[in-house]
């Protein structure tokens, strides 16, 4: 919200995700806007979204400067804004937030789990996916087959996933064949190439934290909500560090 000091009202309701600029205009004229509890016919003022408390149609639109949502990834869906074979995580949002520009911070494949989180902040996303920025993140497994002290070792300290040796990384074991697996990089099926390269095969992946972010064990498969305040600082604090 820094810097802000005026915007038109209908680029203000319309950047919010609630309606078209072609709506706002006939809400407006049939008197379903208003600001500070004055109705407001012309579509093209000027307000000050830090001052003023504008209604569209009864409801009123909160100023982000960016949005940050968190979703629960369920199995079957593509990490993408659009595809024309699958169903994207941009679907199982609802629509004021499908007009706003979100798209996804980093992705899971189809059939991994957990984590996601989907901003509208094109430069804090690039920051925080930068192979420089280091950013860890962790995600529950479940292997195929037992993972030995001397496999362990070999993710720990790199493996070659096919001409590529992954960096260091952290494996906590729960048991046999679950644990917990840090990464500080995201290559193409990386999770799933370290676990071939040591001869096991995932069958289960959920990513559960990313950066100072974790998953919140509340929200069910497919279920989203708003960063909290202390969520989103955390995370742009994160995406300052290099």
């Amino acid at each position: 919200m820094k810097g802000v000091t005026h915007l038109r009202l209908d680029k203000f309701i319309v950047d919010a995700g609630i309606a078209s600029r072609t709506e706002v205009a006939r809400a407006a004229k049939n008197g379903g806007v208003t600001v500070n509890g004055e109705v407001v016919r012309r579509a093209g003022s000027h307000i000050d979204p830090l001052i003023d408390v504008i209604k569209y149609c009864g409801r009123e639109v909160v100023y982000r400067e960016f949005t940050y949502v968190m979703l629960n990834k369920p199995e079957g869906y593509v990490s993408s804004t659009d595809d024309d074979k699958s169903p994207t995580v941009m679907t199982l949002l609802p629509d004021d937030l499908q007009r706003i520009g979100l798209f996804p911070c980093g992705r899971l494949d189809k059939n991994t789990l957990g984590l996601m989180i989907l901003t509208n902040n094109g430069p804090l996303s690039h920051k925080l996916l930068a192979p420089k920025s280091h950013v860890d993140k962790k995600y529950r497994f479940t292997v195929k087959f037992p993972i030995s002290e001397s496999d362990k070792e070999s993710l720990e300290s790199g493996v070659d996933i096919g001409g590529y040796v992954t960096a260091p990384c952290h494996v906590e074991m729960l048991d046999d064949t679950n644990g917990y697996i840090t990464l500080t990089e995201g290559k193409y099926h990386q999770i799933k190439l370290m676990a071939k390269a040591v001869k096991n095969q995932i069958t289960y992946l959920e990513r559960v934290t990313f950066g100072p972010i974790e998953l919140d064990t509340s929200l069910s498969r497919g279920e989203w909500r708003y960063l909290t305040e202390g969520e989103q600082t955390a995370l742009e604090e994160r995406g300052k560090r290099n």
